[in-house]
């Protein structure tokens, strides 16, 4: 009897507890919509909101407007326009920078009344900017220094259930309002800052114990996840059941559970959990398969789902390869720097809207052939991960610092640092999409593979590789960037000039403008150097470029011409020379205004309207069958036999044959000549084919194409512009 009655209790006890959907879990209560909005000087409540504001966006939404509401010099733009001759030296500062507006604070206001009485009261605020401080009914509830990351506040005592609340949220109006040992954001080429909040807004209602955070880190072999759970119990201490559910996201079908577990939590405390839950003939998430699952984990009085993929992605130093899913992967794609959008004339409320972003994210990129984006200097809103979880996005998601080969702010406290890369890292740790933690932009400072790097990975269970700016790489897997801006020699006129030529001559090896050697995998984030404004003016890195490039006093169809052709020409040098396991060209989307220093390639950026000559050239660039024909002289001479190298790449796991036509037409389109070759390339393969070919007996204008036919699928074309001239 004493063996079988523990037993019978322990079965009793389990019976008794509440089943999984017994109960009502977790209700979330969206607080997004239009808010009430003040200004002010001194850090107190304003008199009166005579202002409205849209959450999530920018306090430059606001009706009616703030004068001067985004005015700010960082330290960084002030340095820079020093070095330009723009300001005198005097004009340098040692603090964050200067505002240009009469105002430290914008304080945002609204009131909610919660649909029913739950035990715990959470308000989650995704991202704020420049800092996060919280009132309750008049009753402060705490503050958030982060820029970039998910602000917390259990507002439970302060909560009237059976009534409105009064809720106030104070953000500052600029970056100086920060401490200055607290980051908020560094960018050497960015005239505004603006404030706001800029992700959703939530009202989190619970029983104890509560879910704080679920973590899910995928496994491919066989197909499982471990799960890690935090669970706080903010009441006296109980006994409670935590469940794990496995389901398919898009149809819901049950495809694993894991056992029930029994535990006690005392009064205050908090508790982390792992669990392994094998997912038997999971399918596994790529790019060209996003398939999810969602996971829901209950307690007694809380059920959270969390959204995930099954997708390992790792670097390779040996091979110099990115892999997913266990098989060599090349990254192709673009930057989007959305915190430089944000300054855009053109931007208001663009990146709320929820189809905007579907075609930015999802519709273009894959007329593009790119299969992976950097999040570049800035994050974005939650939903955008969301999104590119759905569409199948590889993202670099890199934090909010730039500070050159200067190094790192001494007044940022490390501490701080760590606290708010832990919390960037916990935000984002279940997007399938996000496979690269990058720590910094070309910033040159030890304390990243010091202590931030190392202290931080150990939070991520899924192990991604880290990406340190221009510092060495921390692991022996982590890849670095490279940054071959070609074309800076000419606006700069200092150092050896570059040639197109020189291409012809070259093997796409990294440069050492990283300041360092090595022999990790690269990844090629930004190149180019040949940034237009949307309405086709040069910007401030490339007057110098264009009038050489082109020609002095070209016309805006000219310059966008030439950005298009030259900008496919290095893509398919990069690509073919096989030195990079990634190349994801500078940018995608950022912003365009008199003054900007770099641009994007949008002929109306509102309908998302590409500029028609970059996307017919560099579309063919990035297809998965890569043709780069190495020849860039401008003149040959007529009648002239010549032969020419193509350089063919298959960024498919599968052989690819064909034939290759090398032809050579008249502007108007005649052709002229052509010499056709077959090809056969591997898995991942690639090949150099020589061909001959007999140049047209009349000078003038013509274009050499490389035409690569798959025997299966659409045509790949590399173009060269060529004068032929009298013999």
């Amino acid at each position: 009897m004493s063996t079988i009655m523990p037993w019978v209790a322990r079965l009793l006890a389990i019976l008794l507890l509440p089943a999984a959907g017994a109960f009502a879990g977790r209700l979330i209560v969206s607080l997004d919509g239009i808010w009430e909005i003040a200004d002010s000087v001194e850090d107190r409540l304003p008199d009166s909101f005579d202002h409205r504001v849209p959450v999530p966006g920018l306090a430059n939404l606001a009706h009616p407007l703030f004068p001067d509401v985004d005015r700010f010099d960082s330290r960084e733009l002030i340095d820079n326009l020093i070095r330009r001759g723009r300001l005198p030296a005097s004009a340098r500062t040692q603090r964050v920078g200067i505002p240009r507006q009469n105002r430290n604070w914008f304080w945002y206001r609204r009131t909610f009344r919660p649909p029913e009485r739950r035990e715990v009261a959470l308000l989650r605020i995704n991202k704020a900017q420049f800092g996060t401080a919280v009132w309750v009914n008049g009753e402060k509830m705490g503050e958030h220094l982060g820029c970039f990351t998910a602000a917390v506040f259990n507002i439970t005592r302060a909560i009237r259930w059976d009534q409105d609340n009064v809720l106030v949220v104070r953000v500052g109006a600029h970056p100086a309002a920060l401490p200055d040992w607290a980051p908020a954001g560094t960018d050497f080429e960015k005239r505004k800052w603006t404030p706001g909040i800029y992700d959703s807004v939530s009202l989190h209602l619970a029983d104890n114990p509560v879910i704080e955070w679920v973590q899910v880190a995928p496994r491919i072999d066989p197909p499982e996840i471990t799960v890690q759970v935090k669970i706080r119990n903010w009441g006296p201490a109980r006994s409670f059941a935590l469940t794990h559910r496995v389901s398919e996201w898009r149809s819901g079908r049950e495809v694993a559970r894991a056992p029930l577990e029994r535990l006690r939590i005392e009064a205050g405390a908090e508790v982390i959990r792992l669990r392994r839950i094998p997912i038997p003939s999971g399918r596994l998430w790529s790019p060209e398969e996003p398939f999810l699952y969602a996971l829901e984990t209950t307690t007694n009085g809380d059920r959270v789902t969390t959204r995930f993929g099954l997708r390992e992605f790792r670097f390779d130093t040996p091979t110099r390869r990115a892999y997913l899913n266990g098989k060599v992967y090349f990254l192709r794609g673009s930057n989007i720097t959305l915190h430089r959008f944000f300054e855009d004339p053109e931007c208001k409320d663009l990146p709320w809207r929820e189809e905007w972003v579907r075609k930015l994210l999802g519709d273009i990129p894959k007329r593009m052939h790119w299969n992976s984006f950097r999040f570049c200097i800035g994050p974005v809103p939650d939903k955008w991960l969301d999104i590119a979880d759905e569409v199948g996005l590889l993202i670099q998601n890199e934090f909010f610092v730039w500070t050159g080969r200067d190094g790192y702010h001494r007044e940022w406290d490390t501490d701080e640092m760590i606290r708010q890369y832990s919390d960037w890292v916990r935000d984002n740790w279940n997007h399938p999409s996000v496979v690269i933690w990058d720590a910094s932009n070309e910033t040159i400072a030890p304390v990243f593979g010091e202590r931030i790097i190392p202290t931080v990975r150990r939070l991520d269970l899924s192990n991604r590789p880290w990406e340190n700016g221009y510092n060495l790489p921390v692991g022996p897997d982590d890849p670095v960037e490279d940054h071959p801006y070609l074309f800076s020699s000419w606006q700069s006129g200092r150092g050896p000039r570059f040639e197109i030529t020189d291409l012809e001559r070259s093997t796409g090896a990294k440069s050492t403008n990283s300041a360092h050697p090595s022999a990790h995998a690269i990844i090629l984030n930004e190149y180019g150097w040949l940034w237009l404004n949307r309405d086709g003016t040069p910007t401030e890195l490339t007057d110098k470029v264009y009038e050489r490039l082109v020609r002095p006093n070209a016309t805006a169809e000219e310059r966008f011409e030439a950005w298009a052709y030259y900008l496919a020409g290095l893509t398919e040098y990069w690509r073919a020379h096989r030195n990079f396991a990634g190349i994801l060209h500078f940018v995608y989307l950022t912003s365009s205004y008199p003054g900007a220093f770099t641009g994007d390639h949008w002929r109306d950026v509102r309908t998302l309207e590409l500029e028609p000559h970059f996307a017919r050239y560099v579309s063919e660039a990035f297809k998965p069958l890569g043709v780069y024909l190495n020849f860039w002289q401008a003149e040959l001479r007529a009648g002239l036999e010549r032969e020419f190298a193509v350089m063919l790449v298959n960024d498919r796991d599968e052989e690819v044959t064909g034939d290759l036509a090398l032809a050579i037409e008249e502007v108007g389109g005649n052709l002229r000549a052509e010499r056709r070759a077959p090809f056969r390339l591997a898995p991942l393969g690639q090949q150099t084919l020589l061909v001959s070919l007999r140049l047209p007996e009349a000078p003038g204008s013509y274009q050499l194409t490389a035409t690569a036919q798959p025997s299966a699928g659409e045509p790949t074309v590399s173009r060269r512009k060529l004068r032929l001239t009298e013999r």
